[in-house]
């Protein structure tokens, strides 16, 4: 009776773990369910079903370690991503949805203006240059987010490493299912976007004063420096 509890207890917290959407207590759960299962296992010794349970602990007791290591990687990265200049955009929060790319070396194009938009990026390390809008992008910043929610999905600019460059990213199609079913995320991306949308606003913002002093006659320059 008590190797039946333990069992049908392991597999509730399987089960209670495919209700999670983000990844930090999906592994947590996972993690639990490992230790559970385990134990479940080495009960078999006691009841003399051990033969029978054998794959079970080995399965469990080879994932236990991959998922603390997994855990542990996913709390390290959100943590050094706190710890950068972030700027205003709260990218911390994408961190855990997303993979590690290789680092990319100074020089290469991430995207060139007009190419597909399936992707959002995270910058960890490394600069980028976004020449078409005369603009770089340093470690903290996310970038690639504006194109996915575009009518046409493609690039507006291209993208190069200045630098060698560590990245994470996150596929478009994953970055709309979670913004359709988590509140918290989707907030979070309409603040990001809101960046965007104020930044822009700035420029045309400066254009249009800079347009307007180049019409000026120059004597209302001068008063105007002097005033």
């Amino acid at each position: 009776m008590g190797m039946q509890f333990v069992a049908w207890f392991a597999a509730a917290l399987v089960f209670s773990s495919f209700f999670m959407k983000t990844i930090v207590p999906l592994r947590a759960l996972a993690i639990a369910s490992n230790v559970v299962f385990i134990g479940y296992a080495l009960l078999g010794l006691h009841y003399g079903i051990f033969d029978k349970v054998l794959p079970i602990l080995f399965l469990h007791a080879t994932l236990l370690p991959l998922n603390i290591i997994r855990l542990n990687e996913v709390r390290r990265t959100i943590k050094s991503i706190r710890q950068m200049r972030v700027g205003t955009h709260p990218n911390d929060f994408l961190i855990p949805f997303m993979s590690r790319r290789e680092v990319v070396a100074a020089g290469k194009f991430l995207f060139k203006r007009g190419d597909r938009a399936d992707t959002v990026f995270v910058l960890t390390q490394g600069k980028i240059l976004l020449p078409d809008v005369n603009k770089r992008l340093e470690a903290g910043d996310m970038f690639g987010e504006v194109a996915i929610f575009s009518d046409h999905a493609t690039r507006s600019t291209t993208a190069v490493c200045e630098e060698d460059c560590e990245l994470f990213s996150i596929k478009g199609e994953k970055v709309l299912e979670l913004f359709y079913q988590d509140k918290h995320f989707a907030f979070e991306i309409a603040r990001a976007l809101s960046h965007y949308v104020a930044e822009d606003a700035d420029m045309v913002a400066d254009s249009k004063l800079m347009s307007i002093d180049s019409q000026l006659p120059e004597s209302v320059l001068v008063d105007k420096e002097h005033g």
